[in-house]
Formats: C-alpha cells, structure tokens, sequence
C-alpha cells in the first residue's frame, strides 16, 4: 500500500479534522478487494480502550489501558480484578450480548442460540433495558436503555465473572484488609475509581443520544445495585441509595 498522505496544521483545528476523517477514509477504501489483514488492530497501542470484535472473533487490549489504575503490577488482587479483571470480562461477555450473540465462532452472522435460549434471554436483559431507562443524569434527559444495552450487559456480565474469578484466586489463601477494607471492597471501590471522569453537560447531552456507552456514574451504581456480592460486601440494605428491591435487579447468568 502506498503511504498517505496526512496534512495537520498548527493553527486550523476543524481542517486537521478533515484532513484525518480523509486520511481515515482513504486507507479504508485501499482495502477493498484486498485480503483482510488479521493482525491488524482497530486502535492504537497508547488508547486506553479495550474491544471485542465479532467478526473475528478476537478481543484487543492496548498496552495504554493495562495501567493503573486498571492495572498495577504492585497493586493487590483484588484491585486488579476491579480494574483490568473487569475489562476482561466485559470483552468476553460482549460475545453474548444482543449484538455479539449473532455472531458464531468463525466470525459469521449466524444464529447457533435455541429459540429457548433466546427468548429467556431477551426476558432477562430486558430488565436492564428497564432499569438504563430511569437514569436522569440530566434533567428531562434520560439514559437510553436499548441503545446502551450491549454495553451494560457486558459490564455486568464483566462484574460478575471478574468477582467468581477474585474468588477462585483467593481460594485457600489468608487474605487481609488493607486500608481497612477487605478484598471484596477494594473490588468494587477499584471498580468504581477506574470510571472516575469530569465532563460537562453539553458532552454528556450528546452522548446520552449517540454513545451506545452509559454515562460513566451508571456504568458503576447501575451495575452494582443488581449484585447480591455488592450488598454483602458493604452490608447494603433497604433505605440505602443504591438497595434494589431483589426481585427488580437483573442477573442474565
């Protein structure tokens, strides 16, 4: 493939955003009729991101996102599992959210689930779909429940396995508090620091009609309120802010 050409000015921002929409565009178009490159990855090494793809079947962390706080060498288990651990299971899980359930192993869009399994399924997840609809984070502006499903389904689906799998590290093992908080917690207090962000109502408006991501708050509260582990680990109970009734939180496995 022949090198693009890629213009950037000091002093015309929206230009320089033109100019790599093109250059975006025009490496897109030289791959047509080409073989698919198979090593190729969908973001940079210094993107602090991570991405499941279907298509192929393969689930991509670059280094930036293994850092603290997702990931710390010199952190204990549980904190890492709150991070990173959590990441790891939401790429998993998204090969069985409501888009990536379509797709079979080879990458095809294929439908291999029973129709039993399916319509359990969707009962399930529609609970969330519920549940995403009644967070306000702007007045008159609600989250976008069947937008954002795949999304939070696989922060669930994230949460839960990272958990079972601190669990299973831990099994056997003396394990102590540190800071005062015992491993369970710094879980979960590792996983709510990791969505820590500021961003101003205007971003924030936009997002809630085109990001197929929750607001980062309910990307935390929304998902832990449905976890019985959650509940124990804090001694949540009726009349705290994040107490769900049992019968209203969502549990898809």
């Amino acid at each position: 493939m022949q090198p693009l050409k890629y213009e950037i000015s000091k002093n015309n921002f929206f230009d320089n955003m033109q100019n790599a929409s093109k250059y975006n565009n025009d490496i897109q178009m030289k791959k047509i009729n080409k073989d698919v490159d198979a090593d190729e990855w969908g973001m940079t090494p210094q993107t602090v991101n991570a991405y499941y793809n279907p298509a192929s079947n393969e689930i991509v962390f670059p280094a930036a996102i293994l850092q603290a706080p997702f990931f710390d060498m010199n952190a204990d288990d549980a904190v890492n599992y709150g991070g990173i651990g959590a990441v790891i299971g939401h790429e998993i899980t998204h090969g069985f959210d409501d888009q990536g359930r379509q797709y079979d192993k080879e990458g095809n869009l294929k439908d291999w689930w029973t129709a039993e399994d399916a319509k359990k399924y969707d009962e399930k997840v529609h609970k969330i779909v519920l549940q995403y609809n009644k967070f306000t984070p702007i007045k008159d502006n609600s989250v976008n429940g069947d937008l954002t499903l795949g999304e939070n389904i696989a922060d669930l689906g994230g949460v839960t396995i990272a958990y079972n799998a601190l669990k299973l590290a831990n099994k056997g093992k003396k394990v102590e508090n540190i800071d005062g908080f015992n491993p369970e917690q710094r879980y979960f207090l590792n996983y709510a620091q990791v969505w820590r962000q500021n961003i101003r109502d205007e971003e924030l408006m936009m997002r809630l009609k085109t990001d197929p991501h929750s607001p980062a708050e309910y990307r935390v509260n929304g998902i832990v309120s449905n976890l019985p582990e959650f509940y124990n680990a804090f001694g949540i109970k009726q009349g705290d802010i994040l107490w769900k009734p049992e019968v209203d939180r969502a549990r898809v496995w």
